[in-house]
């Protein structure tokens, strides 16, 4: 491996740890003509699985952008960063499990909306949002309507009803208000 810093092609591995999704391999290496220290990854060299866009193009997978559409519907959400890299380490893997070649960008947008909803009503309704592309806001509350049920149902048993629920205050139909 050729040196940062000086760019000579003579190191040695300090140290080696799988990571901890178990895909890639941290080294540390130390040049040594140098002797300055610096950090290789390693992964497995894989087919590159391409996503088939709604429009039929074709591009590169890159779990970069699940993180940027997770990040953009948490914004000013109680939600870590580390929660977030878990998930999109699970949505990967789940890809890479079932595909070999090519994976549609809707079922991976569907991964996404499973993970947010179990985990942020509001995250995932902003992600839902975007993800769906709502024409009016009758389909905005069709998307809604499950979730306030759900807040319904804990509100009996928890007390408490989800933050979607006052966040938009909309009455389901039928309700009689």
């Amino acid at each position: 491996m050729q040196c940062l810093f000086c760019k000579v092609d003579n190191d040695k591995v300090v140290n080696s740890r799988t990571s901890v999704d178990g895909l890639s391999i941290k080294r540390r290496r130390e040049c040594l003509s140098c002797g300055r220290r610096y950090t290789t990854y390693e992964r497995i060299e894989e087919n590159p699985l391409r996503v088939v866009k709604k429009d039929g193009t074709r591009e590169p997978f890159d779990r970069k952008k699940i993180l940027s559409g997770l990040l953009k519907a948490c914004e000013k959400r109680p939600v870590s960063t580390d929660t977030l890299e878990n998930i999109v380490n699970e949505i990967e893997r789940e890809i890479y499990n079932k595909f070999d070649r090519e994976v549609t960008s809707s079922f991976i947008g569907s991964l996404v909306m499973q993970k947010l909803r179990i985990l942020d009503a509001v995250a995932y309704v902003r992600f839902a949002s975007v993800y769906r592309e709502f024409k009016d806001i009758s389909e905005f509350i069709d998307e809604l309507k499950p979730l306030m049920t759900g807040a319904k149902k804990k509100k009996k048993t928890m007390g408490a009803a989800t933050p979607a629920v006052y966040l938009f205050n909309i009455r389901p139909e039928g309700n009689g208000a």
